[in-house]
């Protein structure tokens, strides 16, 4: 019955997608985060969904005419530039085959998220696909954090899959999709809904803390002080992160502590120690070949070449290192140029909703998506996520928020003056008679 009903949604949602191609966006997007079919569904986990979904929409887009130029401001030219650097690396791969799936999925990534700036050209488009985001990890911060509070901590949450598999990976997401969930929070009207927002948030916060993830601890921290620092009320968002850590911390258990701990004593971390030799690896790599090493270098055959440690065999994680080893230095600056465009795009949201208070809801988001990015930064720091769909999908709502609002705020000014219609003269006003009215007649004297 479940497939049945996942086979319905599908089948109308992808017809839909072909007159209206922004809503394939939408199911590609919560395909590619969530993956509903695998989560809720049995047989329908094995279906191309994804791939339905992208081909309705790319085939949509050729008819539409709702679509613009995907490459309007600095985010979307730089995500260009540095998918035709990993197009020129690809050849010079170290392990070719190897990376030629890699570098398959992530031109699949890039293309959607190109087709995706073509086809949000409405501030309700926008909206949605702020909301998709939002459902599609949120959802699972949800879940994770009843499971925590629970369970009181006892046992990590683990991620569904994909991407976002382990827990240091669910944690880097859930704690990315917070501030937006902050965002649709500033947009409501209803206590009840607020209320909901708040408590969504809280759980995605106890999910970070039950993933007990190292990297999770350091990113939460990031973005409650970048919350604290975004904040308008800050005495009191600063008392309710007080109190969040007050609460909350106490709660865990000690197998939470204990690997906390281990931040301070990295040297005696057999994992940390696994990706201080990979970071080394990746900048030997990187000094040595201009092109990097290709997407699939984390293996023995090639830290037996660039490895501080040769027989340390692990994987990047961090997002610099990652980039830097398979595509060089100058793939990393292109790759980190995406996040500062995005950055900028923000600062100027904020700029533009405090400018023109008919456009304050970019003066909401700009700070939420700065403090998602730093989410992502810190955490990120110690992931191999980087070409993890989430971050795409942020500079993807700044840059076409910026893109909206400033054309909205271009048009207003461009608009003639409305004429002033003019007010006739009143009439002349005589002694004994109110404005406007004939005066009375003269009084008789007898």
């Amino acid at each position: 019955m479940r497939d049945l009903i996942i086979l319905g949604l599908l089948v109308v949602t992808v017809l839909w997608a072909l007159k209206a191609p922004w809503i394939g966006i939408m199911g590609w997007t919560l395909v590619s985060l969530m993956s509903p079919h695998a989560e809720f569904g049995y047989a329908a986990a094995a279906w191309p969904v994804a791939t339905g979904y992208a081909a309705a929409t790319i085939l949509g887009l050729l008819f539409t005419q709702e679509r613009q130029n995907p490459l309007v401001g600095a985010g979307p030219k730089w995500l260009l530039a540095f998918t035709v650097w990993i197009c020129i690396t690809l050849p010079f791969s170290l392990l070719y085959e190897a990376s030629f799936g890699l570098w398959e999925r992530s031109m699949k990534i890039y293309l959607m998220v190109f087709v995706t700036l073509a086809l949000l050209d409405t501030k309700k488009k926008l909206t949605v696909f702020i909301w998709i985001n939002v459902i599609a990890i949120g959802y699972f911060g949800v879940k994770g954090g009843v499971f925590t509070i629970a369970t009181g901590g006892s046992y990590r949450v683990w991620g569904p899959g994909g991407f976002i598999q382990g827990n240091n990976e669910i944690a880097l997401a859930v704690l990315s999709v917070t501030p937006l969930l902050r965002f649709l929070q500033m947009q409501q009207t209803k206590r009840w809904a607020i209320h909901a927002f708040t408590g969504a948030m809280l759980l995605c916060v106890a999910t970070a803390l039950g993933t007990q993830s190292r990297g999770a601890l350091v990113g939460l921290v990031c973005m409650g002080t970048f919350f604290w620092v975004k904040g308008n009320r800050k005495l009191l968002s600063g008392a309710v992160i007080l109190a969040i850590a007050l609460l909350a911390l106490p709660m865990m258990p000690d197998t939470w502590w204990d690997r906390m701990e281990t931040i301070k004593t990295y040297e005696q971390d057999d994992s940390a120690l696994g990706r201080i030799n990979a970071w080394g690896m990746a900048w030997n790599l990187a000094k040595d070949r201009i092109f990097g090493g290709g997407f699939m270098i984390w293996t023995g055959s090639i830290f037996a070449i660039y490895g501080p440690e040769p027989d340390r065999v692990h994987a990047a994680h961090s997002i610099y290192f990652q980039v830097m080893g398979e595509h060089g230095f100058i793939g990393l600056g292109l790759w980190m140029a995406i996040g500062a465009a995005t950055w900028f795009a923000a600062r100027d949201l904020i700029k533009l909703g405090r400018a023109h208070p008919e456009h304050k809801w970019a003066a909401d988001l700009g700070p939420m998506i700065q403090v998602s990015m730093i989410s992502y930064a810190s955490a990120g720091a110690f992931l191999s996520l980087s070409y993890y769909d989430l971050p795409y999908n942020v500079m993807i709502m700044a840059t076409v928020a910026q893109r909206l609002v400033r054309a909205a705020v271009r048009d207003a000014a461009r608009a003639p003056a409305r004429p002033q219609m003019a007010v006739p003269p009143a009439a002349p006003r005589e002694q004994g008679g109110p404005a406007g009215q004939p005066p009375p007649p003269p009084r008789r004297h007898v």
